[in-house]
């Protein structure tokens, strides 16, 4: 489960601005990147950058981690014994409701597996500029890329070794643990991603054109898992590859 109520959503959208927004504002606006080619993506591009990934992924995961340990029942639970408080927790993997509100499950959750997804786009060269087109194979193999990263993102936060079931035990007093995150995540996350990227082409690069706080704002507010991932990187969250601002 990403968060357990409202309060702690507010936490984690404040623990994410707060800690990696300081860095990127001292960093000039944007700039056009002369060596690439809008037309043709691929031009010169440089294999996955794994290394840039793991680590944005990394300060992802810490970053929910840290919103979880502002909740009692997270920080009572880190007492017992490790690894048999986790193999409880995971062995109760069984039903598809969790308990969580409808806002946590199909909305917070979607927006987390779209973060995730774009952190995959966003370090694939051959895919981080590429815009909506459902025509397009280059664009679903890229965004597909992005489904599996936050596939593998998600049942690391919910069941992995660095995860809600080993710190805070999530699923040892059910119905806490279920399918429903393992599935909504990374789905919910490509539709996210695909709407995002629609309006972001559709919609924000027309209103963008006026310049100033409003195409800030467009940017950020209409595309907020992209915001995230943005920051992750240490961007500014309005920033586009292909757009430079």
């Amino acid at each position: 489960m990403l968060l357990r109520s409202v309060y702690c959503g507010r936490i984690l959208a404040a623990l994410v601005f707060l800690v990696l927004l300081p860095p990127v504002v001292a960093q000039p606006e944007d700039e056009p990147d002369v060596n690439r080619s809008s037309s043709n993506p691929d031009e010169g591009a440089e294999g996955f950058n794994w290394k840039s990934a793991l680590e944005q992924s990394g300060i992802f995961l810490g970053v929910q981690h840290a919103a979880r340990m502002a909740q009692a029942k997270t920080r009572a639970e880190l007492a017992g014994p490790f690894w048999s408080d986790y193999f409880e927790s995971i062995s109760n993997l069984h039903t598809w409701r969790d308990g969580d509100g409808f806002r946590t499950n199909y909305l917070a959750h979607p927006i987390m597996g779209a973060a995730a997804g774009y952190i995959e786009v966003f370090n694939d060269p051959s895919g981080q500029r590429l815009e909506f087109d459902l025509s397009s194979k280059r664009y679903w193999q890229s965004r597909l890329k992005g489904l599996a990263w936050a596939a593998v993102y998600s049942a690391q936060f919910e069941i992995g070794p660095i995860s809600e079931a080993s710190i805070g035990n999530v699923g040892k007093h059910p119905p806490t643990m279920a399918v429903v995150d393992l599935v909504v995540t990374p789905l919910g996350g490509i539709t996210a991603m695909l709407l995002e990227d629609y309006l972001d082409k559709r919609f924000i690069s027309h209103w963008e054109r006026a310049g100033g706080n409003k195409a800030r704002f467009y940017r950020t507010a209409l595309n907020p898992s992209r915001s995230i991932a943005n920051l992750l990187r240490w961007k500014r969250p309005w920033y586009r590859d292909n757009r430079p601002f």
